[in-house]
């Protein structure tokens, strides 16, 4: 790895969402589901099954958050790990609150996770603490962010 792509590696913060992401590569329209392995304040990373070259331009789905986050992103780094590949991803255009909300719910979904894993004994996955929290904690939610 050089030291750019260690540097954009840091800028990630490392939770085990394990949520699954839409992700669509350059005009395509069709949309792969990979899942979500980091996420910080200058982008995401995820995990893939195929090689996304650095400098590719992709949109971002995440279809479990409400409200569901979009985004457009230009691919920073990729690396193969084993049979997969890790990509990061910098976002280009969504607004610092907007960003700021999402990382919020995807901390409160990890938080969610490990205290059910605590408190009630039940190892479940990102997607489903994702879902669980959603129904449970989305309506509640902060509408506004407020700094």
């Amino acid at each position: 790895m050089d030291n750019n792509s260690e540097k954009e590696s840091r800028k990630f913060i490392r939770h085990e969402a394990g949520l699954p992401v839409d992700i669509g590569l350059g005009d395509l329209v069709a949309h792969k589901q990979e899942y979500l392995n980091d996420i910080g304040f200058g982008g995401l990373s995820f995990k893939a099954k195929e090689k996304v070259e650095t400098g590719t331009i992709i949109n971002i789905r995440i279809p479990l958050l409400r409200p569901m986050f979009e985004a457009i992103g230009k691919v920073v780094w990729c690396r193969k790990e084993g049979d997969i590949y890790f990509v990061g991803v910098e976002f280009i255009t969504p607004a610092d609150g907007f960003k700021m909300r999402m990382l919020e719910q995807i901390c409160h979904i990890d938080s969610y996770k490990k205290e059910v894993r605590e408190k009630q004994g039940r190892n479940i996955t990102g997607e489903e603490a994702a879902i669980e929290w959603i129904n449970k904690y989305a309506g509640e939610f902060p509408k506004d962010i407020k700094k």
